[in-house]
């Protein structure tokens, strides 16, 4: 044997190829062919989700680490101040807050999409009745505050604080409601503009949208002033009167003003109208929204040449707007839950502190953070593969709509028209689809969307199609159409000063001393430890739209809470019926007097 050769092992008795020669490449094609076969699989089979193979059993998940709740928050003893947050909680105080309540609802302050300008349209006028009432109802407040009037009906009263250093705490309401059809007044069960109590709750227009929030407000502001408190920290009221119509004349122009007073991210909290308590999973939950979806309208218009309906084309404008429309309404926008959406932070507080949490949602959670923890350490490396589905959204969304949209864009076809004449073909016919952008899209995902639908409808019944083009046309028409009637078009268009992307989401860690921790404590030190205070989303916008530039803090919440209102009732927000318990705004008051004292005692 060679030097360095390689030993020849023997050949058994019975081998085939004893007294031949092996096959020099036996092995490298059984390893060629293992290769071909592993190719061929990867090919033509999916690749699971590996993340729901990566293993969990023995992870000990702390689902309050993502959910942390403050102490119970009180202000420091102040036998005045005590004495007066204790005097809220009496019968004379109660009947007191009726009559303001009452006769504020009794203000018929409507307001309409369709108002022309302030000083031109008498409707308007509605708001110095209003101003008035406030007036002679919270006379402290109009002789010690500064009362500035912003485009003629908003308001803003500042008590300045002893200390400039400390930026303001702004709380903010609306004093328009949304019309009554009269139609539906006979439905009612007091009128609408009675304000009448039943010995519970307050009925009426605005009673809980949201005119108990600003004189919830004005109450407290009047309650420290009569006790002779001296804020620190300077203290804002800001009241728009356009909110049901997008607030373009009322909380545009309060916030610039506050603004160029203050300055960009001069204001440390605001808290505005917004969602309050719900009972979930055994528990109860605060829930102020730190987070709004985005919004947009989109104008479609279906042009076509007209003439006589008895010699009429395959398909008329109408038809081809109601196809398009099916083909919108045929699909969704995906259920998708991304980790900054105020949602994942509930399911969490779920997990931790909710008895009936269902069990599905923990392990699915649980997986969604463990893939969460293994990529951020790494694990898994370029070979992570995440699914298209969400299924921990997916399986959230199984509790109900009003829980789906809190985690998908949604879309509405809300308006639509067409026709003249029932022997003339429709030149023009015109929808509108209302859409609300979920946490972590854009409004973009909307009009791309929209754009692909509408051009293969384009292409079948050969129509120009024009989407989203920045033309004078669309934003003076709004519906879009700027061409002759002799053409045959499809225009999709934005409403014009309507479209508003997916607001900032507000810090919300209990475990810090950011505002949320103020806003957690006080709930808490009013409602019991037992109250989990997380935060929420809103499907709706409010004013605070216009404000995202003044802080990063800003909360829609609804501080009152009645434990004893019926289940299922309801408040008649935007509906019939209309009202507040009295408890739920009683309240309302303790919670601002401990939050405006909280905030002015707090470093921030």
């Amino acid at each position: 044997m060679k030097s360095g050769a390689a030993p020849v092992l023997p050949l058994e008795a019975d081998s085939p190829y004893r007294g031949r020669r092996q096959p020099r490449f036996a092995s490298c094609q059984f390893v060629s062919l293992c290769i071909v076969l592993f190719f061929t699989v990867i090919l033509w089979f999916p690749i699971p989700d590996v993340t729901s193979l990566l293993p969990t059993a023995g992870i000990k998940h702390d689902f309050k680490s993502g959910c942390d709740q403050p102490v119970p928050l009180l202000p420091s003893k102040d036998s005045k101040l005590d004495e007066v947050y204790n005097h809220v909680a009496s019968s004379a105080f109660r009947n007191a807050t009726v009559r303001r309540l009452s006769g504020a609802v009794q203000v018929k302050t409507e307001s309409f999409d369709d108002l022309g300008a302030i000083g031109e349209d008498a409707r308007w006028d509605v708001f110095y009745r209003f101003h008035e009432y406030l007036e002679k109802t919270f006379p402290l407040i109009h002789t010690k505050l500064r009362v500035e009037k912003v485009n003629t009906h908003g308001l803003l009263y500042t008590w300045q604080g002893s200390d400039d250093s400390l930026k303001p705490t702004l709380l903010m309401a609306h004093q328009d409601t949304v019309p009554v059809p009269p139609e539906t007044i006979s439905s009612w069960t007091y009128p609408p503009w009675s304000g009448a109590y039943d010995g519970k709750y307050i009925w009426g227009r605005g009673a809980s949208d949201c005119k108990n929030q600003l004189i919830a407000a004005m109450e407290t502001l009047e309650l420290l002033l009569e006790a002779g408190f001296q804020p620190r920290r300077t203290i804002l009221l800001s009241f728009g009167f356009d909110e049901e119509c997008s607030g373009l004349r009322g909380a545009a122009p309060l916030s610039a003003f506050i603004q160029k007073r203050y300055g960009k991210d001069g204001i440390a909290v605001i808290v505005d109208e917004g969602s309050g308590f719900e009972k979930a999973w055994g528990t109860l939950f605060a829930k102020p929204g730190t987070a709004e979806k985005g919004y947009t309208d989109v104008h479609i218009t279906i042009q076509t040449p007209g003439g006589h309906s008895s010699v009429p084309r395959d398909h008329t404008s109408i038809g081809i707007l109601s196809e398009l429309i099916t083909k919108i309404e045929a699909s969704q926008y995906r259920t998708r839950l991304v980790d900054s959406n105020p949602y994942y932070t509930q399911l969490q507080c779920g997990a931790a502190y909710a008895p009936e949490f269902p069990d599905k949602l923990k392990r699915l959670l649980s997986q969604r953070q463990s893939s969460s923890s293994q990529t951020q350490m790494g694990v898994g490396g370029a070979c992570h593969i995440h699914s298209n589905k969400d299924e921990l959204a997916l399986e959230a969304a199984k509790q109900g709509p009003e829980i789906k949209y809190l985690m998908q864009t949604s879309q509405a076809v809300d308006v639509i028209s067409g026709g003249i004449k029932v022997n003339a073909l429709p030149e023009r016919a015109t929808a509108v689809v209302n859409h609300r952008i979920n946490v972590g899209e854009t409004t973009q995902v909307v009009k791309d969307r929209l754009t692909a639908l509408a051009a293969e409808l384009a292409k079948k019944h050969n129509l120009t199609l024009h989407a989203f083009e920045d033309s004078k046309e669309e934003a003076d028409d709004g519906d879009g159409a700027a061409e002759s009637s002799a053409s045959s078009i499809i225009t999709l268009a934005p409403s014009p000063g309507h479209e508003l992307e997916v607001a900032p989401v507000t810090p919300a860690s209990g475990s810090d001393s950011r505002p949320f921790s103020v806003l957690a404590g006080t709930t808490r030190a009013l409602y019991g430890e037992e109250v989990v205070v997380t935060p929420g989303i809103m499907t709706g916008n409010t004013d605070t739209r216009y404000y995202w530039d003044l802080t990063r803090h800003i909360f829609r919440f609804a501080p009152g809470f009645d434990p004893e209102d019926e289940p299922g009732l309801g408040s008649g927000i935007h509906t019939v019926n209309e009202k507040v318990s009295v408890a739920n705004h009683v309240n309302a008051v303790r919670w601002f007097l401990l939050f405006v004292r909280n905030m002015d005692e707090a470093e921030l």
